[in-house]
């Protein structure tokens, strides 16, 4: 089921997100593949997702 559209901060593409979407969910954007952090449901707002520098032990 698809919720409320929003718009991508990046692209402003229109950006469709499920109903049941949580807080800090990441959504990619289909039209930039921007990771997209869900900050507020009501109302939905969308922010840049922070980049994650990942330890691989090297």
């Amino acid at each position: 089921m698809t919720g409320s559209p929003s718009e991508c901060p990046e692209c402003h593409a229109t950006v469709a997100v499920d109903a049941d979407v949580m807080i800090a969910e990441i959504i990619d954007c289909v039209d930039c593949s921007t990771g997209l952090e869900v900050v507020s449901v009501d109302p939905l707002i969308l922010a840049l997702a922070p980049e994650i520098e990942e330890d691989w032990g090297e």
